[in-house]
């Protein structure tokens, strides 16, 4: 089974190759170059360096959502082409999800934070269970990818009383508010954990895949959770009373 996968929900863009149970390729970049520059040009440096016919996969996974705007759409354009192009179906991965399939097999709290702007991260929490029948780790979601206010999903990590890993964009903004409000132990991802990757969306999009949670190409859509700016200023000017001469 072949999955091809697509991450492009922040600042990284990644295309990955997953091939029953090994990442044959994988390239990721995390440089100030847009999406749209830099996503197909790394998915044909994959597809060429390891001689892949693209008619041989099976679905394309791709991280839908949250995250950037600009970037889910990118993203999920381009899962969208191949998908009509090649009839494939589509592995909608939760981008939060995602990030924390990065810390696979932890016994800690895993508390993936994307800056979300507006003091507002892009968050969840999750932890890993022994699943001693099939050999592997299930991940178990305690809260849902949701986007809150910082203070909010801190407040949670200490109701947990478990100690707490943080990953994501949003390390570096959050990380002085985490030092002074968590009262529970706490760590950060390393480097090469802390950031999207499609090597992690085509793997937790292989469970996916078997537990039939696949759409079709014309199904797909990004999952953005709230308004973009700009649809919140429409919103935001209509609810203001009209001014009379």
């Amino acid at each position: 089974m072949r999955i091809l996968a697509i991450d492009s929900s922040g600042m990284v863009a990644s295309v990955a190759l997953w091939e029953d149970e090994l990442i044959l390729a994988e390239f990721s970049m995390n440089y100030k170059k847009t999406h749209s520059q830099t996503l197909l040009p790394m998915l044909e440096d994959v597809r060429e360096k390891i001689d892949l016919d693209m008619t041989t996969i099976d679905a394309i996974a791709v991280a839908a959502g949250p995250g950037s705007f600009t970037g889910l759409r990118i993203g999920s354009a381009t899962a969208k082409g191949l998908g009509f192009a090649l009839d494939k179906p589509i592995i909608p991965v939760p981008t939060v999800d995602g990030l924390a399939y990065n810390l696979y097999g932890t016994d800690k709290v895993v508390c993936p934070i994307m800056d979300a702007r507006r003091s507002q991260t892009y968050t969840g929490l999750y932890t890993f269970v022994r699943n001693e029948e099939k050999g592997i780790y299930d991940m178990i979601v305690i809260c849902e990818q949701c986007a809150v206010y910082m203070d909010d999903i801190l407040d949670r990590c200490n109701k947990l009383g478990k100690e707490v890993i943080f990953l994501g964009d949003g390390v570096p903004v959050f990380q002085d508010a985490i030092r002074e409000k968590l009262t529970v132990p706490f760590s950060f991802a390393p480097a090469h954990m802390n950031r999207q990757r499609a090597a992690t969306v085509a793997s937790l999009g292989a469970r996916m895949y078997e537990l039939g949670k696949v759409e079709s190409a014309a199904e797909h859509a990004p999952e953005y959770l709230r308004l973009s700016q700009a649809e919140r200023e429409r919103l935001e000017q209509k609810e203001q009373p009209e001014q009379k001469e």
